[in-house]
């Protein structure tokens, strides 16, 4: 186990959901973006670092029958499928850090909250860039700390986004259909600045 997975065992391990600063009972923004793309059902869809998301219960509860959930953390994973019950077994559970991560299928939607943002060295963020070229046919949804964000997320450094500057990291291969700003109420009522940024694989 490296530190970075050692890292985030422990943070699941010892916190509940209402201590960490990411959870929301619902993802409603992320939702209405992916109900807006209308999808068919058998759509692959993945939710990176989505560990301990409840994205996916929803996900399931409108019929979508191809979900994979990817997170460095097993811990998180297991939560998610106690939480589920037999639902999980619908669902491809994959732990894995993302700069490792090898896709052996495509992905209509590659849907990242609050991952990317973790990725601070140029060459982690160059293989994030590329594994989503290859991975994804469709569509990208990404969100991260925006400009007036904060700085460090469970003791770690981030890299801030804006609009401009995380839709130039994909632009070589994706065009920004829709944006958005949220500013995100944690368990412990502060609060955190975030953006959305939808995305479509250009046409080749």
């Amino acid at each position: 186990m490296n530190s970075k997975q050692t890292h985030w065992e422990n943070i699941y391990t010892h916190k509940n959901p209402q201590e960490v600063s990411w959870t929301q009972k619902k993802p409603a923004q992320s939702l209405s973006w992916i109900e807006s793309l209308h999808l068919p059902k058998d759509a692959a869809i993945i939710d990176v670092g989505g560990g301990e998301s409840h994205l996916v219960d929803y996900l399931i509860d409108m019929g979508y029958s191809d979900l994979s959930v990817l997170d460095i953390s097993q811990a998180a994973l297991n939560r998610s499928q106690e939480r589920l019950g037999s639902k999980a077994n619908s669902v491809q559970w994959i732990q894995a850090d993302i700069t490792a991560f090898q896709p052996k299928k495509k992905y209509a939607l590659w849907h990242d909250r609050a991952v990317f943002h973790f990725l601070t060295q140029k060459e982690d963020i160059e293989t994030y860039t590329n594994t989503v070229s290859t991975a994804v046919d469709q569509y990208l949804l990404m969100s991260t700390f925006s400009k007036n964000g904060p700085l460090k997320c469970s003791g770690l450094p981030i890299t801030q986004y804006d609009i401009a500057s995380i839709s130039a990291n994909f632009s070589f291969v994706f065009d920004l259909i829709q944006q958005a700003r949220e500013t995100h109420t944690t368990p412990f009522d502060t609060t955190q600045a975030f953006i959305y940024a939808l995305f479509k694989k250009t046409d080749t």
